[in-house]
């Protein structure tokens, strides 16, 4: 399996006196225009994608959404709330195993430090590998068989600024 995690493109900043609507911040007009540079990158790669997965918070759902468009693959877009800040890596691997066993290029779209401690685990087993995932970042894994703890490779961790400057 190919993995690609990508971290949400540049979002509102909290509001500290209204900490409940976090879920719902949106990309600034300079994060939904970067990501959909990002994503022509990416499409300039010559990426392909059977499934993307991303967290219901608004912010990275539009992250996906663009990924999505840039593909014409919204069909493969899904939610699950495993990808959420407080997500349970354990239950995205296995919701990944049993509702998308045959997905063999799989993206997944969420929040920091949730996935740098995902891509720690799937490279050493345990979750305290620094990695650092700036908004928009993708990470490029490649797993043999998928399981939690230690069964991945990283391929490659591109910045931003780097796909975006891929014409």
């Amino acid at each position: 399996m190919e993995l690609f995690v990508l971290r949400h493109a540049i979002a509102e900043d909290q509001n500290p006196s209204a900490p409940g609507i976090d879920r719902e911040r949106r990309l600034t007009r300079d994060g939904d225009s970067k990501m959909r540079r990002i994503a022509k990158g990416m499409k300039a790669l010559k990426f392909k994608f059977d499934l993307i997965l991303t967290s219901p918070y608004t912010r990275a759902r539009e992250t996906a959404d663009i990924v999505a468009e840039t593909f014409h693959c919204s069909k493969v877009l899904k939610e699950t709330a495993s990808l959420g800040p407080g997500g349970n890596p354990k239950e995205l691997l296995e919701e990944l195993k049993r509702n998308h066993p045959r997905c063999e290029r799989v993206m997944i779209v969420g929040h920091e430090p949730y996935l740098s401690s995902l891509i720690s685990l799937l490279l050493s087993g345990h979750t305290d590998i620094s990695t650092t995932m700036k908004k928009g970042g993708l990470c490029g894994l490649n797993i043999d068989e998928l399981r939690y703890g230690r069964c991945a490779t990283l391929e490659w961790l591109l910045t931003p600024a780097q796909l975006r400057s891929i014409k």
